[in-house]
């Protein structure tokens, strides 16, 4: 038996606490023979209680009237062999892995694609768009609180008509849209607008695709279920300032009694626009703050080596044209309007996105909802 066996817990006594003792051996001589055998068999059972069946842990039965029970042999988990393959570490929670073969095959069949040939003249930043008007209203968040109907604050929807708390990557596949093309069939919300208690939905609502990273032409699509959230619904501030503002002839004219929203001349209304992040982590569909496996460009224009995989910069602009000169009252179901944030659940049809990112994106050029020049 070691020293670290018999003493664990127990401090080891000095060779001056242990003489007291000493005046007991000349006593004991006659018993110096039992003395040496008792730790030997004591030794012998420690030892076989220690290993016994190549390792495998038993009890000694130090009464005859105990049982202990040792485990059978299909009980003991077999070990994998040497050459085995390690299985995959299961994801932590929140996070929604993509299958990293799919994902490379998919990426090298995107930029073998051979692209359109160019009839328009490159921008600054490229970019393609779909054109929506509002679905449906719940106080649902598939992407927040999945599965839980009534979780959430109230949402404004539009995209796929059947976005609700259930919605998954496999059920956007079927159902109809409000956006043009049809081929988008993406689930967006944001926190349902009230002015003096009444609903207020957008006029107009357009999703633009763009990239302003410095070099567009290595942009590729996000895979089919990647779902996103840009904002923050408990925020109560800014300190880059209220981003509603108003468009149109006249502009801004004034601010609503509390502060938070601008009044607009009468010949231009409210608009608010929420641009998403351009850069993914190329690994996961979703994040447990639904953030972290998206990130910004860095200010060289290019994604940072976190988040290497350029996609499409998605931005909401949505316009409020019965909200103009008069902007008093108005709330969000979220709060304030420092609030205001959006979601993204990508529904789009492969081939129809992946045609769009390389023709248009990847060439630096403006396409309209259709894809074309």
């Amino acid at each position: 038996m070691t020293r670290s066996a018999l003493y664990l817990g127990e401090p080891l006594r000095t060779e001056e606490q242990a003489a007291p003792h000493r005046g007991w051996t000349a006593r004991l001589g006659r018993l110096g023979p039992v003395l040496i055998a008792v730790p030997v068999v004591l030794a012998i059972a420690v030892v076989s209680f220690i290993v016994t069946d190549a390792g495998e842990a038993s009890a000694p039965q130090s009464a005859p009237t105990r049982t202990v029970a040792t485990a059978s042999p299909s009980a003991v988990s077999p070990v994998a062999p040497a050459s085995a393959k390690p299985s995959p570490k299961p994801a932590k929670p929140g996070w929604i892995a993509v299958d990293p073969d799919e994902q490379k095959a998919r990426t090298a069949a995107f930029f073998a694609r051979r692209p359109a040939t160019v009839t328009g003249r490159p921008v600054k930043v490229p970019e393609f768009h779909a054109t929506c008007t509002v679905s449906h209203h719940a106080d649902d968040d598939p992407i927040v609180f999945p599965g839980l109907p009534g979780a959430s604050h109230n949402h404004t929807f539009w995209g796929n008509k059947t976005v609700d708390s259930r919605t998954t990557a496999a059920s956007l596949r079927s159902g109809a849209t409000t956006c043009n093309p049809k081929q988008d069939r993406s689930g967006y919300w944001i926190p349902t607008l009230y002015r003096d208690g009444k609903v207020v939905d957008p006029d107009e609502i357009t999703v633009y695709y763009g990239s302003r990273l410095k070099d567009p032409s290595r942009t590729q699509p996000f895979p089919y279920g990647l779902r996103m959230v840009e904002g923050d619904a408990k925020k109560k501030s800014d300190p880059n300032g209220n981003r509603f503002w108003c468009a149109g002839i006249g502009g801004e004219t004034g601010r609503s009694k509390d502060g938070v929203f601008p009044v607009c001349a009468p010949t231009a209304h409210i608009v608010r626009q929420i641009t998403f992040p351009d850069c993914w982590d190329g690994r996961h569909l979703d994040s447990p703050d639904h953030q972290a496996h998206m990130s910004g460009a860095l200010h060289t224009g290019v994604c940072p080596r976190s988040h290497p995989v350029p996609i499409p910069s998605v931005s909401f602009v949505i316009s409020y044209k019965a909200l103009s000169a008069d902007t008093d009252g108005i709330t969000l179901s979220s709060g304030n309007s420092f609030s205001m944030h959006a979601d993204f659940f990508n529904g789009w049809d492969d081939d129809a996105l992946a045609a769009r990112v390389r023709n248009c994106l990847d060439q630096g050029v403006k396409c309209n909802a259709a894809g074309g020049f």
